[in-house]
Parts: C-alpha cells; sequence; structure tokens
C-alpha cells in the first residue's frame, strides 16, 4: 500500500447562506478535512491559526481526537469550535460553537 497515491475528494456543500467546498485529503496514517468559504476556512486541527492571522486570514478550528478524527468535510458539522484567528473572531465566530454555525457565519459576511 505504500505505493498508493493518496486520495483527495473535493464537493460542494449547500448551507442556509450559501455554497461552500468541501475538501478531505488521505494518506497512509493521515488525513484531513475543510470547508471552504469565500471569506474563509473551517477545518480541522492541522491548520495553524497564527501564521494564517498574520495573514489576515478568517480561519476556525475544530479538534478531533485519535479515536474520532475529523476526516470528511461534514465531520466538521457538529465538531466544536476551539481555536480562530482574529479575522474569524470579527465575523462572529466564537469557541465552542459548532463547525456549521462558523461556516454560517462565514458565508454571511459574503466574499
Amino acid at each position: 500500500m505504500t505505493d498508493a497515491l493518496p486520495r483527495s475528494t473535493i464537493r460542494p456543500l449547500q448551507f442556509r447562506n450559501g455554497s461552500a467546498i468541501g475538501i478531505s485529503n488521505r494518506w497512509n496514517k493521515g488525513q484531513y478535512c475543510s470547508i471552504l468559504t469565500a471569506t474563509g476556512i473551517v477545518g480541522c486541527g492541522i491548520y495553524d491559526v497564527h501564521t494564517a492571522g498574520e495573514f489576515g486570514q478568517a480561519i476556525a478550528i475544530a479538534k478531533g481526537t485519535p479515536a474520532c478524527p475529523l476526516v470528511e468535510p461534514e465531520d466538521l458539522f457538529e465538531a466544536k469550535i476551539v481555536d480562530m484567528t482574529p479575522r474569524a473572531k470579527e465575523l462572529g465566530i466564537e469557541l465552542g460553537m459548532t463547525g456549521r454555525e462558523a461556516v454560517e457565519k462565514m458565508l454571511a459576511a459574503g466574499g
């Protein structure tokens, strides 16, 4: 299996406030997922909010666990936001809200 290509999927996702792109990337013993909006990203813990914050990006992070990793973008819907950039906070995203709520805030802010 070491010669197998990694897997990457991209699909449209519909929300109350508009559409976004769901992304899932998987490789041998690793994965990450995200939801990309015109305003920013709701993603798993692989994203570094400090670097993104330096660039003024709106990034909100939900965190899985080794026992329950966030693999598909839909896994972010009910996952709780545990960190964010200052720009994401300006959009009204708060710690503890769901990934779905964070996406809706980003979509409501527009691009």
